[in-house]
């Protein structure tokens, strides 16, 4: 069965100061998320569903619909903070979507096969969809999670959250952490730990980039989890429940194994405004290498 593809469109890019996943970055007014579409049908993606908040639909509709509906299958699915099980209620000072893992559990009733996610604001390369197109649209495929080396995917304007990969040595993640402020230090790449201390890490430790790889049986998994995500911390307003989380619990509950696909590719994206112009530098290098066309939808 051929794999389709779930793009997390609705973050709030409140350390950007505004909607990533619509700015422009390409010489043709391209956005990041058109890159990552243009990556993903050369792989072979045929369908594609965009997780969206409610208060933006309409915009990104207009913006993006004409250019994908003619090359895929498009649909659109809501991130809702309503979207929870019944006896449970909304605190009354959350501004915030319920994190990842409650995203791919919003766009359940889009998705009838296998299905790669990524974020709407991130570049991955084209390597990494072929990884994630062939290993799901295999025989049998286990749940995955594209693994970057820390040292490229790096922002040089402060520190950003990274998940670390712990391998099991057979190829399959044994653990994923979430890693707050991850940086460079010199020579060095640190994250702060519990106690505000920098830890140090090799720079090829294999990092997520909620890149990953799922079969229909996390819908199930992820819907048990939600309900006890919310009894134990639905009263927070800043509480996420988020992949990393999620698929730890999986792992834990020996039900599913997760493939690591390790990739030398670069990522880049913009976690701070300042990153913008790095990466439009970036995106000219690619196109002049003749990796992408001066204008994608020509």
């Amino acid at each position: 069965m051929k794999a389709s593809l779930l793009v997390l469109a609705a973050g709030m890019g409140s350390r950007y100061g505004g909607l990533k996943q619509m700015d422009r970055f390409g010489p043709s007014g391209e956005t990041l998320l058109e890159y990552s579409i243009f990556d993903a049908i050369r792989a072979g993606f045929e369908k594609v569903t965009f997780i969206l908040r409610p208060e933006i639909l309409e915009s990104f509709r207009t913006e993006y619909a004409d250019r994908f509906v003619s090359r895929m299958d498009v649909k659109f699915a809501l991130q809702k903070l309503d979207f929870i099980p019944p006896g449970f209620n909304i605190p009354p000072d959350r501004k915030k979507p319920w994190g990842t893992a409650h995203a791919v559990l919003a766009a359940q009733e889009a998705i009838s096969e296998p299905f790669a996610v990524i974020n709407a604001d991130d570049f991955y390369g084209l390597q990494t969809y072929h990884a994630l197109y062939q290993y799901l649209s295999g025989e049998k495929p286990h749940y995955c999670v594209v693994g970057f080396k820390a040292v490229n995917t790096l922002s040089e304007h402060g520190g950003v959250s990274r998940a670390t990969c712990e391998s099991d040595g057979e190829g399959f993640l044994q653990t994923i952490t979430e890693r707050q402020g991850m940086s460079r230090n010199g020579g060095q790449i640190v994250y702060k730990g519990e106690a505000d201390e920098s830890v140090r890490i090799p720079p090829d430790t294999i990092v997520s980039m909620n890149q990953m790889g799922f079969t229909l049986s996390v819908f199930e998994y992820f819907s048990e989890y939600f309900l006890s995500f919310l009894q134990n911390e639905g009263n927070d307003p800043k509480a996420e429940f988020a992949l990393p989380t999620a698929l730890n619990q999986v792992i834990a509950s020996r039900e599913e194994k997760v493939k690591i696909l390790k990739t030398d590719a670069s990522w880049f994206g913009v976690t701070y405004r300042e990153d913008k112009p790095r990466v439009q530098s970036k995106i000219r290098e690619l196109i002049d290498a003749g990796a992408y066309p001066e204008k994608l939808w020509d």
